[in-house]
């Protein structure tokens, strides 16, 4: 394998990024995203892209309170998985979160024993105080409801792992 970098995306990156999510949103292991909403939240991602500047993984940090922000959409092309692209990714979004102050790191994954290995641990329900709580539950945010674990979240969420990390 070449070397790859990790950087901030830009716009002309998004397109990129929803053909690295779509087979996933096929094989219904992550949601799908219109191509406006990757737009609106371009900034929250991260890329790393190889030596041609081929994208070849991506994730996204969306802060969700105060405190506590969701590591979400993270990916890596299957020529690149266990070359560090996804170890990479992660500590590059969990350096973003502490610049913004973040403390706590949430993700929603079948991948459970690769976060662990990143320092996450699987949570139960009660992960906020009822007054953060009753804030957060209205939010519009499909990755909030992920987050508090609320009875209609999406479908694909069966059988995910909802996991922290303190920074």
């Amino acid at each position: 394998m070449s070397a790859f970098s990790v950087r901030p995306a830009r716009t002309a990156d998004v397109r990129a990024i929803r053909d690295l999510l779509e087979p996933l949103v096929q094989r219904r292991i992550l949601l799908g995203k219109d191509l406006v909403v990757l737009y609106e939240s371009v900034q929250e991602f991260v890329v790393a892209e190889d030596e041609r500047g081929r994208l070849i993984g991506c994730g996204a940090l969306h802060v969700i309170w105060e405190d506590i922000a969701e590591v979400r959409t993270l990916i890596v092309a299957d020529d690149w998985l266990h070359h560090g692209v996804g170890r990479e990714i992660v500590q590059a979004l969990e350096d973003r979160a502490q610049r913004l102050g973040v403390q706590r790191l949430f993700c929603l994954t079948f991948e459970v024993d690769f976060f662990t290995r990143r320092g996450f641990a699987p949570i139960g329900e009660q992960v906020v105080d009822p007054d953060v709580y009753s804030q957060l539950v209205r939010s519009p945010d499909e990755g909030v409801a992920e987050f508090l674990d609320l009875a209609h979240v999406k479908p694909n969420t069966l059988g995910n792992t909802r996991m922290l990390k303190t920074l």
